[in-house]
């Protein structure tokens, strides 16, 4: 089951942490995640599995920034999140992917306990301004049925700011 958002609401600051909370992100199913000021690009052409591949960061001007098509970007929720008893997911906004804009390619999916600020993997399809502050996914939960541990990993738990890949430290 998904919690609706009252459910969302009466659970923040216990099984949920949304830090800042704002009631007017909350939406009937989810809540709105804003877009932090940072990115990170990877500087190398060629990405290796078993590398901590260089990477530079950048900053979203107050004018936006043109993003390039085919290029991976990293950025992070301005929101710190946690989730203890359900499992968190992360979607882009409709009006957002309707701009052609990805916000995860790939890793909309959380672990229960997570503590952190996610990660996205921004791409789109053609240049696009974006801007620090936009509301540019979405967070929901599911329940969880059954003993379960909570998420423990050392690679992404308690993160402090935006993660380039860390599957090379499965190769060490």
């Amino acid at each position: 089951m998904i919690l609706s958002g009252k459910e969302i609401e009466k659970r923040i600051n216990a099984d949920i942490v949304i830090e800042p909370f704002e009631r007017k992100r909350l939406n009937p199913n989810s809540y709105n995640l804003s877009l932090h000021d940072e990115l990170i690009i990877y500087t190398d052409p060629l990405l290796d599995m078993k590398k901590d591949n260089p990477h530079q960061r950048i900053r979203i001007p107050d004018d936006g920034l043109v993003l390039e098509p085919n290029r991976l970007y990293l950025g992070r929720t301005a929101e710190y999140t946690e989730t203890q008893n359900l499992v968190p997911m992360l979607e882009g906004r409709s009006s957002v992917g309707r701009l052609g804009l990805f916000v995860h390619v790939t890793a909309g999916f959380g672990d229960v306990g997570f503590k952190g600020f996610w990660t996205l993997e921004i791409f789109c399809v053609q240049p696009i301004r974006i801007y620090a502050g936009v509301e540019i996914c979405q967070i929901y939960y599911h329940t969880l049925e059954g003993d379960y541990e909570n998420y423990a990993s050392g690679k992404y738990q308690g993160n402090r700011g935006i993660q380039t890949s860390q599957l090379f430290r499965d190769y060490q």
